[in-house]
């Protein structure tokens, strides 16, 4: 391999001073020799690892297949850790630590001496957290996933993580399942590291990498434990080396082209509505102009993958069906062209993919739904727009009026939900307030609230459900969520009273509160402004800088992009 001084990282170890001196000298304190600071790559794995993220647990081990790969090539791996975000372990929800971790991924990157990066994630937040702290440096830089977990079994039987936390939890308030039960399937949900093996945020996450060219094909459903994932890694390494060599930066991948394939894919696989919001926050930083009514386009795209929650099977069952590789194959007319971090185009991911399970990846003639893409839903209700997964909806009420029960936030739905007496029926809409990015802070999952158990006793497993909340990508219902503005600005949810009229027109993107402008406007004026419960530190930050679910939900300083190599010494 050639050699060059050019490098970024020459402007540390190429230095034949006291600056470089410095920079070799510590370096070589933990056994590197000589001639590793002879102008090879310099690649940074970016590692989330983490005991209290047990998504990314297997991710220490991937690091050593990356590094493998990276010696075969020639280059110089140097592993760093950044924040790593437990999903299902932080409070009050990692939504708010996204931003936090991307300022972390771009600092370090920014502030060491690495020509590319291997970015290992797998966790919901982490993969977006990541890319986009990447996208704002734009080094040469590729994925590695965590892989999704085993399948879960309960009594001889598949289930999902996430899917059927919700379906026994409801399950157990009706009394249908006992709480006995319930805790026994507890441990057979959960039987490997790795993330959640349903079409949640995370591995719909790592099939959209795979989507844009960001990973190497078959990135996204490999599962954790199975050995061609660190055979995976191994092979990432290597190409990092060549990434570099070849000057394949993160921006001449990361196009409007592969963020439209995304959106598409998206809708294929039956993917999170969570994805709107990374995808918009990753567009930010990438400088790509990307709207709601982008992710409008792909809304006729059929729902091929049958896996929970839109449909039976898990992530181990579509590895074997064929993965992504096979699903790019059934919508190929409806790719683009788009690099990837192969330096090829993304045709070169599917060409000859075979699909080996037609029940788990449908053919495009025979989709398991028609239409499967998220909508935009627009009104008085959501001026900036909310989004709805059909996909995942009871199709009986994505077109429907009813009276709103209003939840002001979290705390008032955990202590009436399950009241005896609350005046409820089948045909009303729940309304929750307060959770949006500013207000709980952070955004949580929380929009699929559970339905009133005055409702589930009567057999009711499903009704209409608005918030500026999100929902895990693991759950299903007739879900409005990203409501924008969010109550805590002043958004009109924020007026809504008990007793008013909502319509919902999912399929028309149709969001409407039923009363006169006159008295939106007059309750707007007579509204108080919420108490902030955070004062200090980061969530202070955040608070005063989040922009809203419509923009992604990123800080509004981060918008964009700072290439500029740093210049001054620390010595």
């Amino acid at each position: 391999m050639s050699k060059t001084n050019n490098r970024r990282s020459s402007n540390w170890y190429g230095k034949m001073d006291k600056d470089g001196f410095i920079h070799r000298s510590w370096m070589k304190s933990q056994g590197l020799p000589d001639h590793v600071f002879d102008g090879r790559p310099i690649i940074g794995i970016c590692n989330t690892w983490s005991e209290l993220t047990p998504c990314n647990a297997g991710l220490r081990k991937l690091a050593e297949g990356v590094k493998r790969g990276v010696w075969e090539a020639g280059g110089v791996p140097l592993e760093f850790p950044v924040m790593s975000l437990g999903e299902t372990q932080m409070k009050p929800t990692a939504m708010l630590f996204r931003n936090l971790l991307s300022m972390d991924v771009e600092e370090s990157i920014r502030a060491y001496g690495i020509d590319g990066v291997v970015l290992l994630g797998g966790c919901d937040k982490t993969t977006p957290g990541q890319l986009m702290g990447a996208a704002s440096v734009d080094l040469p830089t590729i994925v590695v996933s965590s892989g999704p977990m085993l399948n879960g079994k309960y009594k001889g039987q598949d289930i999902g993580s996430g899917t059927d936390v919700w379906r026994f939890s409801e399950d157990v308030r009706a009394g249908d399942m006992s709480l006995q039960d319930f805790m026994s399937a507890e441990t057979g949900m959960s039987r490997s590291s790795g993330v959640c093996m349903t079409m949640g945020t995370a591995s719909t996450m790592a099939s959209l990498v795979e989507g844009m060219g960001l990973s190497l094909p078959t990135n996204a459903a490999i599962p954790a434990v199975d050995a061609r994932r660190m055979a995976l890694a191994h092979m990432t390494g290597k190409r990092i080396v060549e990434m570099v060599e070849e000057g394949l930066n993160l921006s001449k991948v990361l196009t409007k082209e592969s963020f439209h394939n995304a959106i598409t894919l998206n809708s294929a696989v039956g993917g999170s509505t969570n994805s709107v919001i990374h995808l918009l926050a990753l567009a930010g930083r990438a400088e790509i102009e990307l709207t709601l009514e982008d992710f409008e386009k792909a809304a006729d795209i059929p729902l091929l993958v049958n896996c929970m929650p839109s449909g039976k099977y898990l992530m181990e069952d579509f590895c074997y069906a064929g993965g992504v590789p096979a699903v790019l194959e059934q919508i190929k007319n409806h790719i683009k062209p788009a690099n990837t971090v192969l330096n090829k185009d993304i045709t070169s991911y599917f060409k000859g993919a075979e699909t080996f399970n037609e029940d788990v990846i449908r053919p495009i003639n025979n989709p398991l739904k028609p239409a499967a893409g998220l909508k935009v839903l627009r009104g008085n209700l959501a001026p900036n727009g909310a989004i709805i997964k059909p996909a995942a909806a009871t199709p009986e009420l994505l077109k429907h009026e009813g009276l709103a029960y209003v939840f002001e936030d979290i705390e008032d739905l955990k202590a009436n939900i399950d009241r005896p007496d609350l005046p409820v029926t089948k045909d009303s809409i729940l309304v929750l307030k307060g959770c949006g990015p500013k207000g709980y802070p952070g955004m949580p999952e929380v929009g699929n609230m559970p339905i009133p158990k005055v409702l589930i006793e009567q057999g009711v497993r499903d009704m209409i459900r608005i918030s500026d909340a999100r929902m895990s990508g693991t759950a299903f219902g007739t879900i409005v969520l990203h409501v924008s503005p969010e109550a805590n600005v002043g958004g009109p949810i924020s007026i809504v009273e008990t007793g008013d009229r909502i319509r919902l027109d999912a399929l028309n993107g149709v969001l409407e509160l039923l009363v006169t402008d006159s008295e939106i406007d007059k309750r707007l004026m007579a509204r108080k402004e919420p108490q902030v419960n955070y004062t200090r530190g980061y969530a202070k930050l955040y608070i005063d800088h989040v922009m809203q679910a419509d923009k992604g939900a990123d800080l509004d300083f981060l918008v964009g992009k700072d290439t500029r190599l740093p210049t001054r010494e620390s010595h």
